[in-house]
């Protein structure tokens, strides 16, 4: 049972029922707990095992405050709201309080009155670990007085207090988050000048009001995250935070396409309504990745920027989407089709800046580059020592397809029943003879889209495939026929004379 009074509280200390720390010897020993009992140190962190969270666990076990640098959308923020799983599932307060105070050592003049009038009897509040981590997202806007706090006019001509009273303090964010977790998005885009009122908090543990003689000695553990490229675009992190900073972190994006195929399946609205649940094959899982892993190395996008991991979670519940829609036309079993990939492009084109060179193709384009290349990959890795030649051979004798991604299954089989070899292909891509049609016609539609990447078969914007037009001879100029009666240019005369 938790003591509800300062007496029953420094009773259950003393007995060792409680333990006393500070908030980062008390990640440091639930930390070690967990790494004893070998359980998840992070959950929903997918990737990092082997580079980012040693180097988190590192930080922590030297209880130092650090800075998580990397790129847009590599889970950053996630890394950080993990931290608070660390933390005791709840520790006492002073009731009333506005930073937390520790009643068995208050920091604040209010408290100490308090715990002086009141002793033992003093009540004493318990605060959930979910209330124990504060995050703030640095805007330029931030003041000094939003972040560490200022004296208050109103307050002490309320109270008839004068103003260099502690009592006539209003607590800033940093002082609200005594013995919690403090984060700070962004820290780049806070102002030089704002970052210069952390210095004390990180390195003598305190904070100062106003040059007001009001000094609190805070319990709290920082985190921060930002973006390398800041430094230099938006806003930098000023040198001597940075050496005060204990650790500093860099994430990356997924190294691996099963990394990645993991994180859109974690974060991705695929699961839909029940009965409607749409079947999305592994390889149109591996395209929709594929172009996160190309447009990170094309030189048309910024690579300095980055690509988030979000293109490829928006394009897969696009993708989802599409085929709902033509499942929904046609009254069959919804199954994605790599065409659909097509269709999810306004997920795509906003989750990349363009070089001067992509700004001149468009977006549109660039895109539909990256989900050619991206289909080019994954059909060679699918299809590899595969012989197409027989489908290849029915189109280059002048057959064309006409198909849409609103075609049905059905529809879509009919048409293709004709072209020798091509169900066979599909066969490669894991289907059998008993599958549900829609699920035959999206390896049908694959075999279709990886042979158009390799550029063995053409695809129009509609969606037609044909044989590709082979390039004709270029046509060499023919020379005059001689004319003796003709004289030859004089030398520096450009002009011809005729007879």
């Amino acid at each position: 049972m938790r003591p509800t009074s300062l007496g029953s509280l420094r009773r259950a200390v003393d007995k060792g029922r409680i333990p006393r720390r500070s908030i980062k010897r008390e990640l440091r020993d639930n930390l070690m707990a967990r790494l004893r009992s070998d359980g998840p140190l992070f959950p929903g962190i997918v990737g990092y095992d082997e580079s980012v969270i040693p180097q988190v666990v590192n930080a922590i076990l030297s209880q130092h405050d650090f800075v998580v640098l990397g790129l847009r959308g590599q889970a950053k923020t996630r890394l950080i709201r993990g931290l608070a799983g660390l933390l005791d599932e709840s520790i006492p307060v002073v009731p009333g309080c506005d930073i937390n105070d520790d009643p068995l050592a208050p920091v604040c003049a209010g408290c100490r009155a308090r715990v002086e009038e009141e002793g033992d009897d003093l009540p004493v509040a318990w605060l959930d670990r979910s209330m124990r981590y504060v995050e703030k997202l640095a805007t330029p806007d931030v003041t000094i007085a939003d972040m560490i706090g200022d004296i208050d006019p109103i307050k002490a001509a309320s109270a008839g207090r004068r103003l260099s009273d502690e009592l006539t303090v209003h607590y800033g964010l940093l002082p609200r988050a005594n013995r919690c977790i403090f984060a700070i998005n962004e820290l780049p885009d806070l102002a030089g000048k704002i970052q210069v009122g952390l210095f004390n908090i990180l390195q003598e543990g305190d904070i100062q009001i106003r040059g007001y003689p009001v000094r609190l000695r805070l319990d709290v553990a920082m985190a921060f995250t930002a973006n390398p490229e800041d430094y230099t675009a938006r806003g930098k992190i000023v040198t001597p935070l940075k050496d005060r900073i204990g650790s500093e972190i860099r994430t990356h994006y997924p190294r691996t396409r099963h990394e990645a195929i993991a994180i859109t399946e974690q974060e991705a609205w695929v699961a839909r309504d029940a009965g409607t649940d749409v079947a999305v094959p592994l390889y149109v899982r591996e395209v929709v990745e594929e172009i996160a892993f190309q447009a990170r190395v094309n030189k048309r996008i910024d690579g300095r920027s980055g690509v988030s991991q979000r293109m490829p979670i928006t394009c897969l519940e696009n993708v989802v989407s599409n085929a709902e829609r033509r499942a929904l036309a046609s009254g069959e079993a919804p199954a994605a089709r790599v065409t659909d990939v097509y269709a999810a492009l306004p997920a795509m084109t906003g989750k990349f800046e363009l070089e001067y060179e992509g700004e001149l193709r468009g977006a549109d384009a660039v895109g539909r580059e990256l989900i050619r290349a991206a289909v080019g990959a994954v059909f060679g890795g699918w299809f590899d020592g595969v012989d197409t030649h027989q489908v290849v051979e029915w189109f280059e004798m002048g057959g064309t397809l006409q198909e849409s991604d609103t075609t049905s299954s059905e529809s879509f089989l009919a048409d293709v029943a004709e072209i020798h070899g091509l169900l066979e292909l599909a066969a490669h891509a894991g289907i059998a003879a008993g599958d549900p049609p829609a699920q035959i016609a999206a390896a049908v539609d694959f075999v279709l889209e990886g042979l158009c990447a390799q550029r063995k078969i053409s695809r129009s914007d509609g969606g037609g495939y044909e044989a590709v037009e082979k390039p004709r001879p270029p046509v060499q100029p023919s020379e005059p026929a001689f004319d003796p009666r003709r004289p030859m240019p004089r030398a520096g005369n450009k002009k011809k004379y005729y007879n």
